[in-house]
């Protein structure tokens, strides 16, 4: 039996690595909307009191004050339940902060179904679908504790906006070996193969990893990318995997209408079309337990191995 993998909750890392950057630059302020525990932004603002702003729940206000901030020279991350940025506040979010190319940092917490019980209205599921209608916005997907501090650390440096998941869900590293962790607008090939492409996110990856594991058992060489950056896409790998592997896979704990898969099959159909299956949410998301969650729609190792043997059948 193999031992159990070290899981890791990136919303500790992000906070971490919030801290350190803190002591290195006092621009450096949060804005949240009564989510300080919720966020791990307790240590931040004991350490803190006059960089963190709590306005409450008023979400268009929060998105709002960040964008003042950061008019004012401040480098602003605004942390909040990814449902409630995104669904609430798209309007300040738009006109505020990417038309205006303004420099704040959205930081979307326990997003996808991170929420379990707390049901649909707490499932942020079709984020990445309305942040990538937004014209040139930076979308970044930290799949493991490496790359959240590595994408942290790269927001706080680059100027203008740009729109983070940080997850709440444990999962455990996909990064090891890999220097840098993460590289912004370039997805990462973390397993070589030449039969078929996965291309995951998030909380995903690692389920992908497993299953290229149990593919490669069947005699199946199975591609794995980390899909870190949605936004810009990293157009020459999926290119690549179009044309090296005979079919592709997407994996995301989010709507494929306008997600990932979406985004990825606009891309290959114009460019190389190959056979693909998108997994992913296709429906409200009921209340249940994060694992059940995941198993109940398809979101698994499982899954994507039974998806593979299928295109790879059709595909001959």
């Amino acid at each position: 039996m193999s031992e159990k993998l070290e899981e890791f909750d990136n919303r500790i890392i992000f906070a971490k690595t919030l801290i350190t950057l803190a002591n290195e630059d006092s621009k450096i302020v949060v804005v949240c909307n009564d989510s300080v525990g919720s966020s791990n932004l307790t240590e931040f603002r004991d350490l803190f009191p006059d960089r963190l702003i709590d306005v409450g729940i008023a979400e268009q206000n929060m998105v709002g004050v960040a964008a003042g901030l950061a008019n004012a020279g401040f480098t602003p991350f605004v942390c909040a339940a990814a449902p409630f940025l995104t669904g609430r506040a798209l309007e300040q979010i738009k006109a505020d902060v990417v038309y205006t190319r303004t420099n704040v940092k959205l930081c979307g917490m326990s997003p996808g179904i991170a929420y379990g019980e707390l049901g649909p209205t707490h499932h942020s599921i079709e984020d990445i679908a309305w942040m990538r209608a937004l014209d040139s916005l930076p979308i970044v997907l930290p799949a493991d504790e490496a790359q959240t501090a590595e994408a942290v650390r790269w927001a706080a440096n680059m100027v203008g906006p740009v729109f983070m998941r940080i997850g709440r869900y444990k999962v455990p590293s996909v990064s090891q070996g890999q220097s840098p962790a993460f590289i912004p607008n370039k997805a990462m090939r973390i397993i070589d193969g030449s039969d078929i492409t996965i291309i995951a996110t998030g909380t995903l990856v690692s389920r992908a990893v497993v299953a290229a594991a149990e593919l490669k058992a069947e005699g199946i060489s199975a591609r794995v990318i980390n899909l870190s950056t949605v936004s810009p896409l990293d157009t020459v790998e999926i290119l690549a995997a179009a044309k090296e592997t005979k079919a592709i896979i997407t994996a995301e704990e989010s709507v494929t209408r306008g997600g990932v898969g979406g985004a990825i099959a606009e891309f290959v159909v114009q460019n190389h079309p190959v056979p693909m299956k998108l997994i992913g949410i296709d429906s409200f998301a009921p209340t249940g337990s994060t694992t059940f969650l995941l198993e109940h729609f398809g979101l698994t190792a499982d899954s994507i191995v039974s998806s593979a043997r299928e295109l790879l059948k059709h595909g001959k």
